[in-house]
C-alpha cells in the first residue's frame, strides 16, 4: 500500500529533475495504494507516465511469487499492452491485435 523505504531513499538521494519516471507496482491484490502519489510528492519536477499495477503474490497465504507459468504469460501481455499505451513500445502488428 506504500512505497517501499529503499525506493523512497533512492528518490530522495538522486536528482531526477527533468527526467521521466514510469512507475509500476506488484501487490497482493490491494492495488497501488499511495505508492504512485508518493513518487509524485518526492519528485515534483519529473514527468510521470501512467503506471502499471498487477497482483503478484499473496503473502498472508504464503504465495510469495505468483507471476510465473500461465500467470507470467498473462502479465507479460498486460505489460506489453501498457507499454504500447504509454508509447514505450511500438504498436503490435495487426495479426497480434486479434
Amino acid at each position: 500500500m506504500k512505497l517501499p523505504p529503499p525506493i523512497k531513499s533512492f528518490l530522495k538521494q538522486y536528482d531526477l529533475k527533468g527526467k521521466t519516471v514510469v512507475p509500476f507496482n506488484t501487490n497482493a491484490g490491494y492495488g497501488e495504494g499511495s505508492s504512485f502519489q508518493t513518487v509524485k510528492e518526492l519528485c515534483p519536477q519529473i514527468t510521470i507516465l501512467e503506471g502499471f499495477v498487477t497482483k503478484g503474490g499473496i503473502e498472508r497465504d504464503g504465495v510469495l511469487l505468483a507471476i510465473k507459468e500461465a500467470r507470467g504469460e498473462e502479465v507479460k501481455k498486460e505489460v506489453e499492452t501498457w507499454l504500447r499505451k504509454i508509447k514505450l513500445l511500438p504498436a503490435a502488428p495487426v495479426e497480434q491485435r486479434k
